[in-house]
């Protein structure tokens, strides 16, 4: 008779990462519970484990287990966008869409330190976090105007139900500079590689983030990221290709559409048909994908409705989706882009963040009577990203605001597609991002004849009445 299944924690208050992580390693060869190898370790004998195995032989996967959870302050918005490039972690940051910035809340670069053009980014970024705190009540007495308070409503209340609205709004003065906090919790593998990446960035903020995440990670796993170290490839990768494109690229003035499905596989539907029916059924793909190529469009529809039509919100479809994958050629602006960012279970590739697109114009900042005060403070910032640009690139892009339109290519399967466009379709969305992903669901759709009808939006809206509603330009 089989031992009675028993599940429980090895709680990290009592093990340190790195003996948790070797007590799950050890498992494969040893007979022991987990409590007995446990027992029997150290954190001297999990350092020695570690370097002989997972050091020594490659044994990778091992440091998996060992997971931190680690909290980083005051670190600029462009330095996030590296720190949350990770697609196996996850992270909670200080949000611009419900807390307000002070004037000192922003990093200067330290590659400007005794530069004749220090003084041009200060004056900018000052402006900039001056312009947006003007803009603050008066942003404020428009949303008021339109939500005005309930009967009863406390002064506090009121205030909590519509500053996300008005400060949603402001934010597209900010700058990348604008600092942030992010917790975010990682195991030591991917950290590992995290860190590397980081010591290999242009910019010196994100260098320094990494020497520090390195030395904090070795308090509770001093084997496991202590040989994260740059990466010649990446440097000389970003530098040959950054020379070709400049060669290889002519310059293009016109604009094209922002929102376009540049590939995806024809056969997305019959692929993804037939897994649903390889995983369930018992012939080969080939067999299975002839089968589903020849059946009837009643019978292909029925399909459809079996894999999807029972779908609850809040529920993860079959894993099989993910054989259906689209391209989407993106530009939306900034801070539309940091919410995206977050979807990491796709692939992104985001263009250096620039002033050469244009930005967004919020219509509620024109109808607060702000819309010169606005292009004034874009204006000054294009001008300031200019003049640093010719020198350094990198470090101008922190002079950006949220305003600013920036490229993205975004591959993804339509399972994340699913969860993608119900998540930032809905009302409670920040209003860049619905516009582009009602988009992409208008886009999916469009091929999906199928499945496209279970792409979950908010239906009381299109991307054009978010458009016509939010925006004054785009």
């Amino acid at each position: 008779m089989s031992a009675d299944c028993q599940v429980y924690l090895l709680d990290p208050k009592n093990l340190s990462p790195e003996t948790i992580a070797v007590t799950f390693a050890k498992t494969s060869r040893s007979p022991q519970s987990f409590r007995e190898i446990a027992a029997e370790l150290n954190d001297e004998k999990s350092a020695q484990f570690h370097e002989k195995w997972v050091v020594g032989y490659g044994h990778a996967s091992v440091a998996e287990h060992a997971v931190l959870h680690i909290a980083v302050e005051n670190c600029s918005r462009l330095a996030v966008e590296a720190l949350e490039s990770c697609r196996l972690a996850s992270y909670t940051e200080k949000s611009t869409r419900y807390q307000k910035w002070t004037p000192q809340d922003h990093h200067t670069p330290t590659e400007l330190d005794g530069h004749a053009l220090k003084p041009v980014f200060i004056r900018t970024i000052e402006a900039l976090f001056t312009s947006y705190q003007e803009a603050l009540p008066a942003v404020k007495a428009v949303i008021e105007q339109e939500h005005p308070r309930e009967e009863g409503e406390s002064d506090g209340a009121w205030e909590r139900r519509i500053r996300s609205r008005y400060v949603d709004i402001c934010r597209f003065y900010l700058p990348a500079a604008a600092l942030a906090n992010v917790g975010m919790t990682i195991n030591a593998r991917a950290l590992e590689h995290s860190i590397s990446k980081m010591l290999s960035h242009p910019l010196l903020e994100v260098q320094a983030l990494g020497r520090e995440l390195k030395r904090v990670a070795q308090e509770n796993t001093p084997t496991l990221v202590k040989y994260a170290n740059p990466i010649p490839y990446l440097d000389a990768v970003q530098s040959d290709l950054t020379r070709s494109a400049a060669e290889f690229l002519p310059q293009s003035s016109e604009r094209s559409d922002w929102c376009q499905l540049v590939d995806y596989d024809r056969e997305v539907e019959n692929r993804i048909l037939t897994a649903c029916l390889y995983r369930f059924g018992g012939n080969d793909y080939a067999h299975t994908l002839s089968s589903i190529r020849n059946l009837i469009p009643t019978d292909r529809q029925r399909l459809a409705q079996e894999i999807l039509a029972s779908l609850e919100k809040f529920v993860i479809p079959l894993r099989e989706l993910e054989y259906g994958n689209f391209t989407f050629d993106l530009m939306l602006d900034q801070g539309g882009y940091f919410e995206l960012k977050r979807h990491r279970m796709m692939t992104q590739t985001p263009q250096m963040l620039t002033t050469r697109l244009g930005y967004a114009l919020p219509r509620r900042i024109v109808t607060a009577g702000l819309e010169q005060h606005f292009r004034n403070a874009m204006q000054l910032a294009e001008q300031a990203y200019e003049q640093v640009a010719a020198w350094n690139p990198a470090v101008a892009s922190y002079l950006v605001p949220n305003a600013f339109n920036r490229r993205v290519l975004l591959q993804l399967n339509l399972r994340s597609a699913l969860h993608l466009v119900s998540l930032r379709s809905a009302p409670n969305a920040h209003f860049s991002l619905r516009r582009a992903t009602q988009r992409m669901a208008e886009e999916m759709r469009a091929v999906l004849p199928l499945l496209g009808a279970y792409i979950r939006t908010e239906p009381k809206e299109t991307w054009q009445q978010v458009e016509k509603e939010h925006f004054a330009l785009v």
